[in-house]
């Protein structure tokens, strides 16, 4: 019989509060640092500031459901779990399609970033090519692809230091006079829409939920690193939003397509500009390898499950890797990349995961009092929350993602009756 320490064992309990956190941070500092605020500050203008602070105070909503309901769930599908068990077939299903649609298109968001930075005027051919590499190093196996992303994460934290030193430096941030105080109000739409928009910049943050089996007292480490990694991250968010609102002022930075680059320029240190490329390039595809790992492992869930054709969840002999799914992910992200842009892009993958959010907020809700539920208003504000964050992007968004799982709300019915 194996014992707990035998060759069964599961993973040592090795990691501290800021090691996880450490982890949370990494998992959400990709590409949208370098690329949503251009985006964000067409609605929101001079309030940008606020619309980090309600971004980040859904997303940390979110990280906390998310974190009770993997504690009570040890297997892997997040809230395609959660709302299965929790509220019901259609509700689970409905989390997996929107997490899938939604995780497209941040990877399309992740290719296009790189390639604005690193080949501007090229940007379609770049990010092609982007996904090409990513989905062949993802085909070797995860062992490889996680060490590569660990190697990159220093990298992206050193680039957004220098930026930020850059705008300091330049004196621009202190004449907040240029910003006007806060400007003429935005409007709800306006303010909440870009919130939306910033809200894909904080995904990641459900790693840190994921690592119980990994962290040293897991009820108190875990809640703990999460407010220390979205204090961190929230902080940053800020510091760098409002840097370039100030040193490019809105009407630039809403035409940007590398803000950081620009805003290095325009701050008198030109020299700087491969730095930025260098760390926009890092966090681009340091967040692809992973968002492609896990976009392909869902659709081979689903795939497995039934919900999806299951010649997708075939896994290669050799790698062990769902290697249909990977090659209908890659043809799916590259036809993405040449037919959309990347505001477009971001808006779509965050309406995607704020449905994904919203079910898992709803399933923390189902919670008993015997599992360790988290305070009421933590599920609540999160359900609200991203349900009008989801409400307040670009209406075509909204009525093109509706029709999307209304598309997955047929397929469902019509797997369940052909299985009746």
């Amino acid at each position: 019989m194996t014992t707990s320490s035998g060759p069964q064992a599961g993973p040592a309990r090795v990691l501290g509060t800021v090691d996880a956190a450490a982890i949370g941070a990494g998992a959400m500092l990709g590409a949208g640092v370098f690329s949503v605020f251009a985006p964000a500050a067409v609605g929101a203008g001079a309030w940008l500031p606020v619309a980090i602070l309600i971004a980040g105070t859904v997303a940390y909503c979110n990280a906390l459901s998310s974190a009770r309901l993997a504690a009570r769930h040890a297997e892997g599908g997040g809230a395609y779990v959660y709302g299965r068990e929790r509220l019901g077939e259609l509700w689970g299903y409905l989390a997996g399609w929107s997490f899938v649609i939604g995780k497209l298109a941040s990877c399309a968001v992740m290719a296009l970033t790189f390639a604005a930075y690193v080949l501007p005027g090229w940007e379609k051919a770049a990010a092609v090519a982007a996904i090409v590499i990513v989905v062949a190093v993802n085909h070797r196996g995860p062992r490889r692809s996680t060490l590569l992303v660990k190697l990159l994460l220093l990298l992206v934290l050193a680039a957004l230091c220098i930026g930020v030193v850059a705008m300091l430096l330049s004196g621009r941030l202190a004449a907040v006079a240029h910003v006007d105080g806060l400007g003429p109000w935005p409007g709800s739409f306006g303010l909440l829409g870009s919130a939306a928009l910033i809200f894909f910049a904080f995904a990641g943050y459900a790693r840190m939920a994921t690592l119980g089996a990994e962290v040293r007292r897991p009820r108190i480490t875990i809640p703990r690193a999460i407010t220390l990694a979205m204090g961190g991250v929230l902080g940053l968010y800020l510091v760098v939003g409002t840097g370039l609102l100030i040193v490019l002022g809105r009407e630039r930075l809403t035409t940007s397509r590398a803000p950081l680059v620009d805003a290095v320029v325009i701050s008198g240190y030109p020299a700087l500009i491969p730095v930025m490329v260098a760390g926009a390039a890092v966090a681009s595809l340091g967040a692809l390898i992973p968002l492609v790992l896990g976009v392909s492992r869902t659709t081979a869930a689903m795939a497995a499950d039934g919900h999806l054709p299951r010649a997708l969840s075939d896994v290669h002999e050799r790698y062990g890797v769902p290697h249909r799914a990977e090659a209908v992910i890659a043809a799916v992200l590259i036809i993405l990349v040449l037919s959309v842009d990347l505001s477009g892009a971001v808006a779509f993958s965050a309406f995607g995961i704020l449905v994904y959010y919203a079910i898992t907020n709803a399933s923390a809700l189902r919670l008993g009092p015997d599992e360790d539920r988290p305070p009421l208003v933590v599920p609540l504000g999160g359900l609200v929350g991203c349900v009008v964050l989801a409400c307040s992007l670009p209406l075509p968004i909204v009525v093109v993602g509706m029709v999307v799982l209304g598309v997955g709300a047929c397929l469902w019915w019509l797997h369940e009756r052909l299985r009746g």
